[in-house]
Protein backbone atom coordinates (compact mmCIF):
# COMPACT_ATOMS: atom_id res chain seq x y z
CA UNK A 1 0.00 0.00 0.00
CA UNK A 2 1.03 3.90 -0.42
CA UNK A 3 1.34 5.94 2.03
CA UNK A 4 -1.85 7.63 0.84
CA UNK A 5 -3.84 4.42 0.45
CA UNK A 6 -2.66 3.54 4.42
CA UNK A 7 -4.16 7.36 5.73
CA UNK A 8 -7.28 6.58 3.68
CA UNK A 9 -7.43 3.09 5.88
CA UNK A 10 -6.47 4.85 8.98
CA UNK A 11 -9.47 7.59 8.57
CA UNK A 12 -12.15 4.53 7.93
CA UNK A 13 -10.66 2.92 10.88
CA UNK A 14 -10.82 6.04 13.03
CA UNK A 15 -14.76 6.57 11.79
CA UNK A 16 -15.65 3.13 12.49
CA UNK A 17 -13.93 2.49 15.88
CA UNK A 18 -12.41 5.56 17.08
CA UNK A 19 -13.55 5.72 20.48
CA UNK A 20 -11.75 5.05 23.79
CA UNK A 21 -12.94 2.88 26.25
CA UNK A 22 -12.97 5.67 28.55
CA UNK A 23 -14.82 7.85 26.64
CA UNK A 24 -17.59 4.92 25.82
CA UNK A 25 -17.62 4.57 29.63
CA UNK A 26 -18.55 8.34 30.05
CA UNK A 27 -14.96 8.81 31.70
CA UNK A 28 -13.79 12.25 30.87
CA UNK A 29 -9.95 11.30 31.42
CA UNK A 30 -7.66 14.30 33.16
CA UNK A 31 -4.69 14.16 34.48
CA UNK A 32 -6.25 14.17 38.51
CA UNK A 33 -6.53 11.95 40.75
CA UNK A 34 -10.08 10.84 40.43
CA UNK A 35 -10.29 10.13 36.46
CA UNK A 36 -6.96 8.41 37.18
CA UNK A 37 -8.08 6.11 39.30
CA UNK A 38 -11.55 5.09 37.83
CA UNK A 39 -8.99 4.35 34.19
CA UNK A 40 -7.38 2.14 36.77
CA UNK A 41 -10.70 0.55 38.18
CA UNK A 42 -11.84 0.70 34.15
CA UNK A 43 -8.51 -0.99 33.16
CA UNK A 44 -9.26 -3.89 35.99
CA UNK A 45 -12.87 -4.96 34.64
CA UNK A 46 -12.01 -4.99 31.20
CA UNK A 47 -8.86 -7.63 31.50
CA UNK A 48 -11.00 -9.94 33.17
CA UNK A 49 -11.05 -11.81 29.43
CA UNK A 50 -14.63 -10.93 29.87
CA UNK A 51 -17.12 -8.92 26.84
CA UNK A 52 -16.02 -5.27 26.86
CA UNK A 53 -19.25 -3.56 27.12
CA UNK A 54 -19.89 -5.27 30.88
CA UNK A 55 -16.45 -3.76 31.87
CA UNK A 56 -17.69 -0.25 30.11
CA UNK A 57 -21.17 -0.48 31.85
CA UNK A 58 -19.44 -1.46 35.20
CA UNK A 59 -17.24 1.43 35.47
CA UNK A 60 -19.83 3.49 34.75
CA UNK A 61 -22.20 2.30 37.41
CA UNK A 62 -19.26 2.14 40.06
CA UNK A 63 -19.11 6.13 38.88
CA UNK A 64 -22.97 6.70 39.38
CA UNK A 65 -22.38 4.96 42.60
CA UNK A 66 -19.82 7.80 44.03
CA UNK A 67 -17.02 5.27 43.97
CA UNK A 68 -15.01 7.54 42.03
CA UNK A 69 -11.88 7.69 44.02
CA UNK A 70 -9.39 5.29 45.82
CA UNK A 71 -10.54 6.12 49.00
CA UNK A 72 -14.10 5.91 48.37
CA UNK A 73 -14.02 2.57 46.91
CA UNK A 74 -11.39 1.23 49.16
CA UNK A 75 -14.03 2.63 52.26
CA UNK A 76 -17.17 1.01 50.20
CA UNK A 77 -17.78 -2.57 51.79
CA UNK A 78 -17.18 -5.90 50.03
CA UNK A 79 -21.09 -5.91 50.04
CA UNK A 80 -21.66 -2.20 48.52
CA UNK A 81 -19.19 -3.46 45.96
CA UNK A 82 -21.13 -6.44 45.24
CA UNK A 83 -24.10 -4.82 45.02
CA UNK A 84 -22.84 -2.16 42.08
CA UNK A 85 -21.31 -5.12 40.50
CA UNK A 86 -24.89 -6.96 40.45
CA UNK A 87 -27.08 -3.83 39.40
CA UNK A 88 -24.18 -4.04 36.48
CA UNK A 89 -24.80 -7.79 35.49
CA UNK A 90 -21.21 -7.94 36.03
CA UNK A 91 -20.01 -11.75 36.21
CA UNK A 92 -17.59 -13.08 39.14
CA UNK A 93 -19.24 -10.50 41.25
CA UNK A 94 -17.38 -11.82 44.62
CA UNK A 95 -14.08 -12.04 43.40
CA UNK A 96 -14.21 -8.40 41.72
CA UNK A 97 -15.35 -6.64 44.69
CA UNK A 98 -12.80 -8.23 46.82
CA UNK A 99 -10.28 -7.66 44.33
CA UNK A 100 -11.65 -4.03 43.66
CA UNK A 101 -11.12 -3.16 47.15
CA UNK A 102 -7.85 -4.10 47.45
CA UNK A 103 -6.81 -2.12 44.73
CA UNK A 104 -8.22 0.58 45.98
CA UNK A 105 -6.48 0.48 49.46
CA UNK A 106 -3.47 -0.37 47.50
CA UNK A 107 -3.74 2.71 45.58
CA UNK A 108 -4.69 4.72 48.62
CA UNK A 109 -1.88 3.49 50.92
CA UNK A 110 1.04 3.53 48.36
CA UNK A 111 -0.10 6.58 46.20
CA UNK A 112 -2.56 8.69 48.22
CA UNK A 113 -5.18 7.55 45.41
CA UNK A 114 -3.17 9.97 43.37
CA UNK A 115 -1.60 7.74 40.38
CA UNK A 116 0.59 10.81 39.62
CA UNK A 117 2.78 9.57 42.22
CA UNK A 118 3.59 6.13 40.75
CA UNK A 119 4.39 8.15 36.97
CA UNK A 120 6.18 10.55 38.42
CA UNK A 121 8.76 8.19 40.52
CA UNK A 122 8.82 5.74 36.92
CA UNK A 123 9.50 9.03 34.93
CA UNK A 124 11.87 10.94 37.27
CA UNK A 125 15.89 10.49 37.47
CA UNK A 126 16.56 6.88 37.67
CA UNK A 127 13.09 5.87 37.80
CA UNK A 128 13.62 3.05 35.01
CA UNK A 129 10.40 4.51 32.39
CA UNK A 130 8.16 2.57 30.88
CA UNK A 131 9.21 -0.51 32.08
CA UNK A 132 8.85 0.63 35.90
CA UNK A 133 5.66 2.10 35.25
CA UNK A 134 4.20 -1.03 33.54
CA UNK A 135 5.46 -2.94 37.07
CA UNK A 136 3.55 -0.46 38.91
CA UNK A 137 0.70 -0.72 37.77
CA UNK A 138 1.01 -4.13 36.98
CA UNK A 139 1.28 -4.51 40.88
CA UNK A 140 -2.68 -3.60 41.82
CA UNK A 141 -4.52 -6.90 42.53
CA UNK A 142 -6.87 -8.02 39.20
CA UNK A 143 -4.69 -6.15 36.44
CA UNK A 144 -2.50 -8.21 34.92
CA UNK A 145 -0.67 -7.68 31.40
CA UNK A 146 -3.88 -7.10 29.55
CA UNK A 147 -5.29 -4.09 31.91
CA UNK A 148 -1.69 -3.07 32.15
CA UNK A 149 -1.79 -2.61 27.94
CA UNK A 150 -5.53 -1.02 28.31
CA UNK A 151 -4.23 1.69 31.06
CA UNK A 152 -1.14 2.73 29.12
CA UNK A 153 -2.72 2.74 26.10
CA UNK A 154 -5.74 5.31 27.30
CA UNK A 155 -3.43 7.31 29.81
CA UNK A 156 -1.15 8.18 26.86
CA UNK A 157 -3.96 11.12 26.39
CA UNK A 158 -3.13 12.84 29.24
CA UNK A 159 0.83 11.32 30.19
CA UNK A 160 3.31 12.63 27.11
CA UNK A 161 6.01 10.88 28.56
CA UNK A 162 4.33 7.54 27.60
CA UNK A 163 3.90 8.17 23.74
CA UNK A 164 3.58 6.88 21.48
CA UNK A 165 3.02 3.51 22.99
CA UNK A 166 1.06 0.76 21.09
CA UNK A 167 0.56 -2.88 22.72
CA UNK A 168 0.56 -5.75 20.42
CA UNK A 169 -3.19 -5.86 20.99
CA UNK A 170 -3.12 -2.99 18.50
CA UNK A 171 -0.35 -3.63 15.75
CA UNK A 172 -1.65 -7.17 15.28
CA UNK A 173 -4.56 -5.42 14.14
CA UNK A 174 -2.34 -2.74 12.38
CA UNK A 175 -0.44 -5.22 10.33
CA UNK A 176 -3.85 -6.78 8.82
CA UNK A 177 -4.88 -3.47 7.98
CA UNK A 178 -1.51 -3.13 6.09
CA UNK A 179 -1.00 0.20 8.52
CA UNK A 180 2.74 -0.10 9.91
CA UNK A 181 3.02 -2.13 13.28
CA UNK A 182 4.99 -0.39 15.35
CA UNK A 183 4.48 2.97 17.77
CA UNK A 184 6.68 5.41 15.70
CA UNK A 185 5.10 4.01 12.51
CA UNK A 186 1.68 5.08 13.45
CA UNK A 187 2.65 7.97 15.34
CA UNK A 188 3.82 9.18 11.85
CA UNK A 189 0.64 7.97 10.13
CA UNK A 190 -0.97 9.62 12.57
CA UNK A 191 0.26 12.92 12.81
CA UNK A 192 0.37 12.71 16.59
CA UNK A 193 2.12 10.95 18.85
CA UNK A 194 -0.90 10.43 21.18
CA UNK A 195 -1.77 6.63 19.63
CA UNK A 196 -4.90 6.43 22.53
CA UNK A 197 -7.87 6.84 20.27
CA UNK A 198 -5.91 5.05 17.23
CA UNK A 199 -4.70 2.24 19.53
CA UNK A 200 -8.39 1.72 20.57
CA UNK A 201 -9.65 1.66 17.24
CA UNK A 202 -6.97 -0.89 16.32
CA UNK A 203 -8.01 -2.90 19.12
CA UNK A 204 -11.83 -3.31 18.30
CA UNK A 205 -11.03 -3.56 14.94
CA UNK A 206 -9.26 -6.93 15.72
CA UNK A 207 -12.07 -7.90 18.58
CA UNK A 208 -14.69 -6.91 15.48
CA UNK A 209 -12.53 -8.88 12.88
CA UNK A 210 -13.62 -6.55 10.25
CA UNK A 211 -10.40 -5.55 8.62
CA UNK A 212 -11.69 -6.34 5.66
CA UNK A 213 -14.63 -4.21 5.72
CA UNK A 214 -12.52 -0.99 7.08
CA UNK A 215 -10.16 -1.78 4.03
CA UNK A 216 -12.52 -1.73 2.10
CA UNK A 217 -14.12 1.16 2.91
CA UNK A 218 -11.23 3.17 2.43
CA UNK A 219 -11.16 2.29 -1.35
Amino acid sequence: MTKPDRRAVLDALLERHGTTYAEESGLRLKDTPAPLFELLVLSSLLSANLQADLGVRTARALREAGLTTAEKLAGASDEERWRVLADAKYLRKEQTARQLGQLAERAQAEHSGDLRRLRDAAFGDGGGGLPALREGVGAFTGIGPLGVDIFCREVQAVWPQLRPFADERATDPARALGLPHDADGLAELAGTDDLSVVGAALVRCGLADDADEVRAKAR
